[in-house]
């Protein structure tokens, strides 16, 4: 069971400091006012990087982050995907911590592809405030101050790492042979 809080509203710390990633934050202040169901479009790179993983495996990452480990800044779902808010400069070294973890790898063949967004990247996000938010598209630890703790690559490394350990099942025995015949010997007389 995940102690992750729930925080599906952006307060308005937090809405200034999502807005404050763009070039004309007022402008992005006034233009949610209006419309609060809007999904947002961040830029990444110089407030926050945005690393999103397939929905289940980053809940088990966000799990991770919660019940091992130090916690998660922001974090939203959007259409399928988990984005986890990282620090600056995750998106660029995030990979090369995966790929010397060995991450795409026959070992990890079944972890998925982990996205980094980071300088030059986007990233849509969901309305700051929507009470109808479909489960798709809705915020799971919304921002709620103006300067969110925001993981690392080592953080997420780890958590990528641990949730990838849970998903796969490591035996000591050797696959099953596909082509032999099993029999039921469970009704023998």
């Amino acid at each position: 069971m995940s102690s992750a809080p729930h925080v599906s509203r952006i307060s308005t710390d937090g809405l200034a400091w999502l807005a404050s990633a763009g070039t004309y934050p007022r402008s992005t202040l006034a233009l949610w006012e209006e419309r609060l169901d809007a999904p947002l479009v961040l830029p990444c790179g110089s407030v926050f990087d945005v690393v999103s993983a397939p929905a289940v495996f980053g809940r088990r990452m966000l799990d991770r982050l919660w019940d091992e480990g130090p916690g998660s800044g922001p974090v939203a779902v959007f259409r399928g995907r988990m984005l986890l808010f990282a620090a600056p400069g995750t998106a660029q070294r995030l990979p090369s911590l995966l790929a010397w973890e060995e991450w795409g790898s026959q070992r990890t063949r079944e972890v998925p592809p982990l996205l980094c967004h980071g300088t030059g990247d986007a990233v849509t996000a969901p309305a700051p405030h929507r009470a109808d938010a479909p489960a798709a598209s809705r915020w799971v630890v919304a921002p709620d101050t103006r300067h969110p703790w925001l993981p690392g690559p080592e953080v997420l490394l780890w958590a990528a790492v641990r949730a990838a350990r849970a998903a796969v099942r490591i035996s000591i025995f050797p696959p099953a042979d596909q082509d032999a015949n099993v029999y039921d010997v469970s009704r023998r007389r």
